[in-house]
């Protein structure tokens, strides 16, 4: 994954060196600092649930641990059902005195299935926590609790609203949560996403889009010892294929095409007849969706095997998330907050692809990648960190206070 820093201005803004620093909100930061072991323990319990998208069981004892602690801070909380019956979305709100409303977003579903938990066993490896969803994305709802509880600590309250919305179908593309994510980032004055910071003190700028092509080949069924002639071979042409596919990418356009299912056949002594090829396509910007699904199409047309015929399709996700000016705003609003502790953030540009790209389409200010710093998505190593606990909660209080005070104009 290449990371990017993406404009002058803000390189140069963050090449300035921390002279005058401010200091730490003293108080805030002891409420957040105690937070640390119910941290642990939440992220242990979440984590302990297989959540995978669709898994209904699983989201809804996810949601009502979160639950649990939001009504505690004095929210708000209502379930959402989605559109695809995915598994509820939670919706928590806590409103106050003040001017601005901040949208919160963080995913309880992962991409894992039932029974990896038991399989992968979390554990913990020093301070790095390692199981299925646990820096993508429980950590990032963690997060958001911990901050949340930091503010009522502290008795903050000049906001006007907040809401943190924990979404229960991002990993196949949000398509049960997608209008109400709309609808809360227009009533909104910035949007915060919370999935996993990038080690360290990295956060996201923009995002590819993403989407699922798909090519189905039929072909003829044959004995494939007493006569395979006979046969059209549909995986074998499923083969050439994912290999033409995969050239499609273009690394000066930042488009990659990786394949990632190819199946055919289940019959050792039977020509197959039927296969798949499914492959992953990033993009930074839509006109590449549109190459893509042309070239796929033509290679579709044309197979090599005589009588195998394809289908090809392409099912976009994500839209690309590009780099806009009022996300730069943000940041550094981030950095003279972050500065309090000494620190700086490097804003950065990464191929995958997340909700945020959802709500920057309504024009709303939206910043990305302010859970905990994890590493390994997606994989046996998808883990977080708690030892970034505490800068990176600070970092979203004050974030939610200075956004509270004084609301960016868009």
């Amino acid at each position: 994954m290449r990371h990017f820093i993406l404009t002058l201005a803000a390189t140069l803004a963050l090449a300035q060196p921390v002279l005058a620093q401010n200091k730490p909100d003293a108080k805030l930061l002891a409420a957040i600092e105690t937070c640390r072991n119910p941290s642990r323990t939440l992220l242990e319990q979440t984590v302990a649930i297989d959540s995978g998208t669709g898994d209904a069981d699983g989201l809804a004892s996810v949601g009502a641990l979160f639950a649990e602690k939001l009504k505690a801070l004095g929210a708000d909380v209502r379930k959402s059902s989605p559109t695809t019956g995915t598994g509820d979305n939670i919706v928590a709100t806590l409103t106050g005195t003040g001017k601005g409303r901040i949208l919160l977003i963080a995913h309880m579903d992962t991409v894992f299935s039932r029974g990896d938990v038991a399989a992968r066993k979390p554990h913990w490896n020093g301070d790095h926590y390692i199981g299925p969803g646990a820096g993508d994305d429980k950590s990032g709802g963690v997060t958001a609790i911990c901050a949340l509880g930091a503010l009522k600590t502290i008795g903050f309250r000049d906001y006007k609203r907040m809401d943190l919305l924990l979404n229960a179908s991002e990993e196949t593309g949000s398509f049960g949560s997608r209008e109400l994510i709309r609808s809360l980032a227009k009533e909104a004055d910035a949007v915060i996403n919370l999935e996993r910071g990038v080690p360290t003190d990295k956060v996201l700028l923009s995002r590819k889009g993403s989407a699922t092509l798909t090519l189905e080949f039929a072909g003829r069924a044959a004995h494939s010892g007493l006569e395979p002639e006979k046969g059209r071979n549909a995986a074998l042409e499923a083969a050439m294929q994912a290999l033409q596919l995969a050239k499609l990418g273009d690394a000066f356009k930042g488009t990659t095409v990786n394949i990632t299912i190819l199946t055919g056949g289940d019959k050792i002594n039977v020509i197959p007849d039927h296969a798949i090829v499914k492959a992953d396509v990033r993009v930074q910007t839509p006109d590449e969706f549109d190459r893509i699904e042309k070239a796929a199409s033509i290679l579709a047309a044309h197979t090599a095997i005589e009588g195998v015929t394809a289908t090809a399709k392409l099912d976009r996700n994500f839209p690309p998330w590009p780099h806009v000016a009022s996300t730069d705003a943000l940041l550094v609003r981030a950095n003279k907050l972050y500065a309090e502790l000494g620190r700086t953030l490097t804003g950065i540009s990464v191929g995958s692809s997340a909700d945020s790209a959802i709500a920057a389409e309504t024009g709303v200010p939206t910043i990305d990648g302010f859970g905990l710093e994890g590493d390994g998505a997606h994989s046996v190593d998808d883990s977080t960190d708690i030892s970034t606990l505490t800068p990176r909660a600070y970092l979203l209080a004050r974030m939610l206070m200075d956004i509270g005070h004084n609301p960016p104009k868009h």
